[in-house]
């Protein structure tokens, strides 16, 4: 076993080397990306701090404030979304002490070698059925915003909650945005909040859902930003030629209709799987890649939704790896843009779709990204480490 953890990391490391070998572009990237850790072969944070410093990504959103990767980001100039868990809520909500101690430990000893600049409060609690926790989500975020405070840490510290686009009643057309009407007594002072601290509401979106579930009526071009028709809002007159600007525009008209127009939109989580069980349609690999490289094509360059043009897209994309122990369908566990061993899933065409001819940074495989001799030295040192992976695997089922 000893053995064969070794190995393993022998085969990320030599990835790695050369990954960080080629040449890449000096900008850094503008979208961040989701570190999910449900997984028992993921690598160890410093090899995956490696891996994003090498890929220029600084921004990323955990799921927990892990002190083993905030540390091993530590001095990379990457900036951190860190979350306290749904469980922590009703706890904090109800004493103040728990919500100091939790951010003196796990927030203060990071600052500022590793750039933590805003925490999660709960993740998608307006989904659930249970309205104690709904009803402590403010309360507990009201406590971790004065610790933050009292803390001194105001200035680099914004604190939000993430939650699903379902929240809204009614998002098409987007200018008839709405939150749903058992969710107003919850949502209304959560926007005031915002409001009053200056800090971002947060929305998970996935366009997948809404084809997966309705294939034969959604547009798959729609979805993943590809050449369409798009739709028009009569009320507005604005056109959409994809389906996530319209969903952030619906929000921003359902927190207008809530009295809200100074509060930013950020989608803390977007995404495409690249497999699926029989009945997830449009859960391929060509998908996936299509909604990723469109969308961070989009990012690059700077453009906002219909209804607020100027404003850029502020997209965290969904996920950083495969997840091979997350729970529901076979979709659940294959969002990743990168394999747990560091290799990419797929090649990120971002010249796809039609919105522009060129090629975006991101692309492994691009000309911006690696010279056609490292594009080479990369194609041939995959193939080396697949076959010195195959040939260990071999060698172990022999011994076996």
């Amino acid at each position: 076993m000893e053995l064969c953890v070794r190995a393993s990391s022998l085969l990320l490391g030599l990835l790695l080397q050369l990954l960080s070998s080629v040449d890449v572009v000096s900008a850094a990237q503008k979208f961040g990306i989701n570190y999910g850790q449900i997984a028992n072969n993921l690598p160890d944070p410093t090899q995956v701090a490696g891996l994003l410093q090498s890929l220029n990504v600084n921004k990323v959103k955990l799921y927990d404030a892990d002190p083993k990767v905030l540390t091993s980001f530590a001095n990379t100039g990457v900036e951190f979304i860190i979350a306290i868990g749904n469980e922590n809520l009703q706890s904090m909500a109800g004493n103040p002490g728990a919500a100091r101690q939790w951010v003196t430990q796990h927030v203060q000893p990071f600052l500022p070698a590793t750039r933590i600049t805003c925490i999660t409060v709960g993740n998608e609690v307006f989904s659930g059925n249970d309205t104690g926790m709904m009803a402590s989500l403010l309360p507990a975020m009201k406590a971790i915003y004065a610790a933050v405070g009292e803390l001194g840490l105001g200035g680099q510290v914004t604190v939000s909650s993430a939650h699903s686009v379902n929240v809204l009643a009614t998002s098409f057309p987007p200018s008839s945005g709405a939150f749903r009407e058992d969710l107003a007594q919850y949502i209304q002072p959560l926007l005031d909040f915002h409001g009053q601290t200056n800090s971002p509401f947060l929305i998970n979106a996935y366009p997948f859902f809404a084809y997966k579930a309705s294939p034969g009526s959604v547009s798959l071009p729609y979805v993943l930003f590809e050449p369409n028709p798009g739709v028009r809002d009569p009320n507005t007159n604005l056109s959409y030629d994809n389906m996530l600007y319209a969903q952030i525009d619906a929000v921003y008209a359902a927190m207008k209709a809530m009295g809200h127009t100074d509060i930013g939109v950020r989608i803390s989580e977007t995404g495409w799987p690249s497999k699926g069980d029989e009945d997830e349609a449009g859960a391929t690999v060509e998908n996936a890649a299509a909604y990723n490289g469109n969308l961070m094509q989009r990012i690059a360059m700077n453009q906002g939704t219909p209804l607020k043009p100027n404003v850029p897209i502020d997209v965290f994309v969904f996920a950083l790896f495969n997840e091979d122990m997350k729970p529901g369908p076979t979709s659940e566990r294959n969002y990743g843009l990168f394999y747990p061993n560091g290799s990419p899933v797929y090649a990120i065409n971002t010249g796809a779709g039609g919105v522009s001819g060129r090629t975006g940074p991101f692309d492994p495989y691009s000309a911006q990204m690696f010279s056609s001799a490292s594009r080479l030295a990369m194609t041939s040192g995959m193939g080396v480490v697949v076959l010195l992976g195959a040939l260990f695997l071999r060698a172990s089922s022999a011994r076996d």
